[in-house]
């Protein structure tokens, strides 16, 4: 029997051709999108490959195709110029970011620069001190080594894909689109948690463009459009909450879509979206619908407290 890995992971899958076939047997090499009724692997040309689960011989995990240090720097530039606060300083290569202790992504040091290194922390510290504010880092993949055995507050992963073919969700009726949340929108997104984001948190955006979208059936999301610094438009996807189930996925995605829509008539050709451990509820389904609508993993951030000299080690 067959020991499927978990959705979303890079693989290549041996499996039976219809009877007859020349070769008896073929390779199919991508992401693992479902295994029931059908398995289904998307390759890197965006096509899926669909057989029976009884039709598989073998599979192997493969690791994800690498991703270059500044490929991750200038996605996470985009990305704090699309949650930044409402308040931001620069520091040293560090992009400091308050917002009322409300989310860590608003209120954490991100080291954008590549000049940025552990000297700025005391800065750092000094600065959410003053603002009575949790001093806290947020470290993506390779851009700065961490102390050994420091702790997480919260972990988040992010995934990418492209946006040049998604349909123009202006066209689904069911999905609104505005500037700002409503009353019926932010309902929806402060279900199941503990404390509610301020209006001003949820709706600043440095240099970019933003909207919000909701789906009647419960589904809302909120989209911004932010340029990096290597020329990439991103449009990256955030707030994204759902009633019931995440995984169900049927208003979600289509919310998701629409957004992405909106983003790449905007220019975007790329669309990303944070996916944290320990900082949302709900977590697994979105890492599931990500996966489902073509998000790849990327890079992964860390978010971590500062406290005098825990950084000596470095």
């Amino acid at each position: 029997m067959v020991s499927w890995p978990a959705l979303g992971t890079r693989v290549t899958v041996r499996y039976r051709r219809p009877t007859g076939s020349t070769p008896p047997l073929t390779d199919a090499v991508g992401h693992l999108l479902a295994v029931d009724p059908m398995v289904q692997v998307q390759t890197k040309t965006g096509t899926v490959a669909e057989f029976t689960p009884a039709d598989v011989v073998a599979i192997r995990v493969l690791t994800d195709a690498p991703v270059r240090t500044s490929q991750i720097r200038a996605l996470e530039h985009a990305a704090a110029a699309a949650w930044p606060g409402i308040e931001q300083t620069w520091l040293d290569g560090w992009l400091l970011r308050a917002g009322h202790g409300a989310t860590l992504g608003a209120n954490s040091a991100v080291p954008l620069d590549i000049s940025a290194n552990k000297d700025t922390i005391p800065s750092i510290l000094a600065w959410y001190t003053r603002r009575n504010l949790t001093p806290r880092l947020a470290i993506p993949d390779r851009l700065l080594r961490l102390p050994a055995g420091l702790r997480d507050e919260g972990t988040e992963r992010v995934l990418v894909r492209e946006v040049c073919n998604v349909p123009d969700g202006e066209t689904d009726p069911l999905i609104t689109m505005s500037s700002q949340p409503d009353d019926a929108w932010l309902h929806v997104y402060h279900r199941g948690v503990s404390r509610r984001i301020p209006m001003d948190v949820i709706a600043a955006v440095i240099d970019g463009e933003l909207i919000f979208g909701a789906h009647p059936g419960g589904a809302v999301a909120r989209a911004a459009v932010t340029d990096a610094p290597d020329g990439t438009r991103w449009v990256g996807l955030s707030a994204l909450r759902v009633t019931d189930d995440l995984s169900a996925a049927g208003p979600a995605s289509r919310v998701c879509e629409a957004l992405l829509g909106w983003g790449a008539r905007r220019g975007a050709t790329r669309g990303y979206l944070r996916v944290g451990h320990g900082i949302d509820p709900q977590d697994s389904g979105a890492t599931a619908l990500a996966y489902s609508l073509g998000f790849r993993l990327h890079h992964g951030t860390r978010y971590v407290r500062v406290q005098p000299g825990s950084w000596d080690t470095v």
